[in-house]
Order: structure tokens, then C-alpha cells, then sequence
């Protein structure tokens, strides 16, 4: 069908005035930019348009055009850079939402907090209609329900963009996807559009600092807290002291930092950033296994968490000992071996131990969890020795982040028709040569025939998948933890305790 561009634009900005990003006085305005952009001429408003849910659709065949049009490339890409900043001429200025977000922080943080997700999802930062097709399942684990997400609101990059990326040349501008340059910025080969971009400006310990949302929500409201310098990642005193700080100021989420070393960080440790948001973690929820008693520190209650990885809890109602405590922790942790427990804090001038942090509030208390961890890697391990080991990789080969630390899987987008071809194999035994044979489902072998032994009913073969994919995302939760859960390991864990 050929798309009528006057009813999609006529949609579009109806849908900015229902959601609020422009007035009706901006009708005009609005139009004539979305026509700039689109190098059409004429408009004539359809007053019977009516409103999307969300824009994709509209913005679909806008692109759509411009592809017919020769305006556009024909790519996934180029489609994104171009409806982001579509959207960007109904997107308000970075000063109007900074002084919305502070004015309604006046009533209430949570209150700021609702405006500035809803304008993120309404502007399409988040692009919800790729959010909503991520998996989602809950899991039993002797450690809670853990829970698994197979992430398909990110778009994988066709060849000719992966070629694009590899040939455009690197400018430098913004310094890397974390920065507060990108607000606004039109994207590159390289870099994401982000023309619909808003960030919020906060003060953290004296320095200024910038809350925005991720565009690809792994959770509810997961947010990202970014210095306004690039520099490197770096856990420290600081951290613990701005983690608590932001907790004070927006009390009903939480905050954590990915650690600062390869291996056992996250995806960018080039800028100094933290995660976040309004969503309770498994590890959130897990009970304390023994309790903890730190000399000179009675006022602070502290604990081993029961869990996989090696989690310190701590918690106290005054911040300043709670990062007086964990700031000795740390310390002690960074030059801290243990060879019976295979934990060795350097290899020459290479550093190896880190902790992950967690801030949250309980009541008028606040909370720290500090994960305890080394990237030590071993012949037998040369991916990472706590990491995910390899006969786990057929699941998840990617390291272990914040976010899983918590006990949220994400794992990647093939794992959604392979889950489906080995419930199939399942489900009918006589084709299992056939798809088991497939180059993808080669390295699933062993995981069916652990699967077919289970005698699983028909029709419960998903069910059944699910609920091992989360039995092994355990595991592999085992394998990052740098005390294991046994008697040996408990002792070393409470070794290191008593040394502190």
C-alpha cells in the first residue's frame, strides 16, 4: 500500500499531543519539521487521525517512504537514525525536561521518576514495541526464583551495517555511548541515534552526575547513572558514597555498579557509570545464610547473603559507616589471596580482585551489597576461572554483569528459536537426528539427552526448558562466585571475614 504521508504525520502529532510532549499550539510547528526532514512538500492535515498506542507504526511507514522516496537506505540502521529523529521534533528540549523533573521532584521523587520514564517510552527512546517481545520466565533454584530474559528488543546488525561500522571513520564525538554528548546527537555508523535523548542533571557527593533510562529496558524502569566525565570505571570509597547518595535522593529504587576490571565488568568500562531502577532483584529478596560481626562496626548489621555468588551484606541507618566499613572491605579484598581457594588478588602487577556494589533503602535504613570478585583466568579456564564455565556456554558465554549478579539471565536472541527447535526434538523423537544435526543445535546435544532422560509430559517441553535454563543459569551464578557453596568454600569465605 502506498503510505499516506498526511495521515502519518497527522497521526503522529496527534500522538505528541495525547502523550503531552507538544501542545496543540505546536500542530504547525511540529508538521513542518516532520515535512523537513521527510523533503516533502505539501500537508494537509487529516482531522479524523487518530492517536496511536505507540508511534512504531506510524514512523514505520514515514521511514517506508523515504525508503520508496530514495531519501533513505534500506536498512535497520539507517530506518532507526532516521525515525529517532523524527520523533526528535516532537521531543521537548533537555532544559524543559530537566526543569519538569525537578519541579515535580518538589512533590515527590517518585512522582519525578513517572514523568521522566513515561516521556522516555513516549518519545521512543524506549522502543516499547521491541521491548514487549522480550521473553520473560521466573525459575526455581534452591537460591529463590531466579529470573531469565531472552532479549529481543535489540535489533542485530545486518552485514552491510557491521561493514559500515568497520570502514566510517572514528571521530571521537561523543567519546563513547555512556557520554552526556549524546543527548541529541544524530548517531553515526558507529554510534546510536539519539535525537530523543534526555538526561537529567544530579549532584552526587559535590560532582555532577546525569540519570537517564536505558533503551533497552532489561527491567522495570532500569536506569543508568553517568558521570559527566569520561573516565574509566573505577569501584572505590566514592563509589560506595554515591551509590548511597542517589539512594537518598530517589529512595525507591536502587543502585549498583558493574566492577571495574575485564572479565567481571560490564560492557563499558571506559566511563565512569551506574545501573539502576525500580525493580526487586532475587538477590534482593535472598535471606541472609550466617550472620557477621565486625569489630569497632556493632551498629552495622552484616551477613553473608544465601546465594551463589559471594555476597557481604551490609546495613545501617547512618551512611557514613556503611561506607566506612565497606571501604575496608574493599581495601582488604583487593590484596587478599587465598591459593586453597584458588583466590590469588594479583599475576605480577595484574589486579584481580573487585567487588560489585549494590545500594538500596529498607525503610530509614540503607542497604550495601558487596559482591565479592576476581578475574583470574587459568589454562583449563581461559575465558575467566570465575566465569561461566564452558560446558555452560552453549546457554550464556558472555560475562557475568550487574544485572545477572542479581539474578536476571539475559541471554541472547538465538536462544529463542533454538529453545523452540530442541522442545521440538522433545517433543518429537523422530526428527531429534534431524534438528540436532543443524550446525546451531550441534552444541545442544548433551543438553537434550539430560533433558530427554527427565521423561518430560507432552506438552510441557517449554516449561521444561525454561525451568533448566534457570537450574544452569544457577550454576553458572556458582561458577562466578569466588566462594563456592560448600563446606570448603564456606570456611575460606569466613577466612577472609575474620582477616578483615
Amino acid at each position: 500500500m502506498k503510505t499516506n504521508v498526511n495521515l502519518e504525520i497527522s497521526r503522529l502529532i496527534e500522538y505528541g499531543i495525547q502523550t503531552a510532549l507538544i501542545a496543540p499550539e505546536d500542530r504547525a510547528y511540529a508538521a513542518n519539521r516532520l515535512l523537513a526532514l521527510l523533503g516533502a512538500g505539501d500537508f494537509s492535515p487529516v482531522p479524523e487521525a487518530q492517536a496511536p498506542r505507540c508511534p512504531a507504526g506510524p514512523l514505520e511507514r514515514l521511514c517506508a517512504w523515504a525508503v520508496e522516496q530514495g531519501r533513505l537506505e534500506d536498512n535497520q540502521d539507517a530506518r532507526d537514525q532516521f525515525d529517532t529523529e523524527l520523533m526528535a521534533c516532537l521531543t521537548p528540549r533537555p532544559s524543559e525536561v530537566a526543569a519538569r523533573f525537578q519541579a515535580l521532584y518538589q512533590e515527590s521523587p517518585q512522582a519525578a521518576t513517572d514523568y521522566y520514564y513515561g516521556l522516555s517510552r513516549a518519545t521512543n527512546y524506549i522502543r516499547v514495541d521491541r521491548v514487549e517481545k522480550d521473553r520473560l520466565w521466573t525459575a526455581p533454584t534452591p537460591y529463590g526464583d531466579l529470573v531469565v530474559t531472552i532479549n529481543l528488543s535489540k535489533p542485530e546488525k545486518d552485514p552491510k551495517a557491521i561493514a559500515a561500522a568497520k570502514n566510517a571513520p572514528k571521530s571521537g564525538y561523543p567519546a563513547c555511548a555512556l557520554c552526556r554528548e549524546n543527548e541529541g546527537y544524530l548517531g553515526s555508523a558507529n554510534q546510536a541515534a539519539r535525537g530523543n535523548h534526555r538526561l537529567i542533571p544530579l549532584e552526587l557527593c559535590g560532582e555532577r552526575w546525569f540519570l537517564q533510562y536505558s533503551p533497552y529496558v532489561y527491567y522495570n524502569e532500569h536506569c543508568i547513572v553517568l558521570s559527566e566525565a569520561h573516565r574509566p570505571m573505577k569501584v572505590s570509597r566514592e563509589s560506595f558514597q554515591r551509590l548511597l547518595e542517589f539512594v537518598t535522593l530517589l529512595p525507591h529504587y536502587f543502585l549498583g555498579s558493574n566492577a571495574d576490571l575485564p572479565i567481571v565488568g560490564g560492557s563499558i568500562l571506559t566511563h565512569d557509570h551506574f545501573q539502576g531502577g525500580r525493580y526487586e532483584f532475587p538477590m534482593a529478596k535472598a535471606p541472609l545464610r550466617e550472620e557477621l560481626a565486625f569489630p569497632g562496626f556493632e551498629d552495622v548489621r552484616a551477613g553473608i547473603v544465601h546465594w551463589p555468588m559471594s555476597v557481604i551484606r551490609l546495613r545501617a541507618g547512618d551512611k557514613a559507616r556503611l561506607v566506612e566499613l565497606a571501604d575496608r572491605i574493599l581495601t582488604a579484598w583487593r590484596g587478599y589471596s587465598d591459593a586453597g581457594a584458588d583466590i590469588l588478588a594479583f599475576t605480577g602487577d595484574t589486579p584481580h580482585n573487585t567487588i560489585t556494589p549494590i545500594a538500596r533503602r529498607r525503610g530509614e535504613d540503607f542497604e550495601l551489597d558487596l559482591v565479592l570478585r576476581n578475574n583470574r583466568t587459568t589454562e583449563e579456564h581461559p575465558l575467566g576461572l570465575f566465569h561461566p564455565h564452558s560446558e555452560y556456554h552453549h546457554i550464556k558465554k558472555e560475562n557475568i554483569g550487574l544485572i545477572e549478579v542479581m539474578g536476571l539471565a539475559i541471554l541472547p536472541p538465538r536462544l529463542l528459536t533454538e529453545t523452540q527447535l530442541l522442545a521440538q526434538a522433545l517433543g518429537e523423537p523422530q526428527k531429534a537426528e534431524e534438528i540436532l544435526s543443524r550446525p546451531e543445535m550441534e552444541k545442544h546435544r548433551p543438553w537434550y539427552q539430560e533433558l530427554k532422560a527427565k521423561a518430560i509430559p507432552a506438552g510441557e517441553e517449554e516449561r521444561a526448558i525454561q525451568e533448566s535454563i534457570g537450574e544452569i543459569f544457577g550454576k553458572i551464578l556458582g561458577n562466578a562466585g569466588v566462594y563456592k557453596d560448600h563446606e570448603a568454600g564456606r570456611a575460606a569465605f569466613r577466612r577472609f571475614c575474620a582477616s578483615l
